[in-house]
């Protein structure tokens, strides 16, 4: 599972393996950066060198994306949706499916609240891959965590089944999961 923190400066990238009882084991995470200075089209190759690189090398199942969301600054949201529609391009190359999330989703997903701060989602991403200190910059752990989110969403596991070092927002998620599916099947 790929996760991708789209940005024109800096693309979080990060692999993380499935493990029995919703737990998640880090493949690997990096941190692509671009020079400001650099020409767009530039920058754009090389974001997608980057993921095809990865893609080729790790051979995710799935790509999950951040959803960009409208910011104040038109010209940061354009360079971050066209370096998402990169990586989107390049799992479409090679069939790989490709998930997008909005940021509040990988947020409860992760820490159980979808207002949480990067810093809050970096303790989590940590204590949930059992890291020994934070990914850093924050773009590593918010590509970590949206590949995180993706493994969880289907909501397969039962708050029950959970392993026991699974932390109480993660027990909420999947209970949140299971009940908004109960609801979907009786409507």
């Amino acid at each position: 599972m790929l996760g991708v923190d789209p940005g024109l400066t800096r693309c979080g990238l990060g692999v993380v393996d499935s493990l029995p009882g919703r737990r998640v084991t880090l493949v690997a995470v990096d941190v692509i950066r671009t020079p400001p200075d650099a020409v767009l089209a530039e920058r754009l190759l090389g974001i997608n060198e980057a993921v095809e690189g990865w893609l080729d090398q790790l051979n995710p199942d799935v790509v999950a994306v951040e959803r960009v969301f409208s910011q104040h600054n038109l010209r940061t949201v354009m360079g971050t949706a066209q370096a998402a529609g990169v990586a989107v391009l390049a799992a479409a190359r090679r069939g790989i499916p490709v998930a997008v999330h909005t940021p509040s989703e990988v947020k409860a997903a992760v820490t159980g609240s979808g207002r949480s701060g990067k810093e809050q989602v970096a303790a989590m991403v940590t204590r949930i891959l059992c890291l020994a200190e934070a990914p850093r910059p924050a773009d590593a752990a918010d590509a970590l965590a949206l590949a995180i989110c993706h493994l969880w969403r289907d909501g397969t596991a039962s708050a029950s089944s959970l392993s026991p070092s699974v932390t109480s927002a993660q027990r909420r998620w999947v209970e949140a999961e299971r009940v908004s599916r109960e609801g979907r099947r009786r409507a």
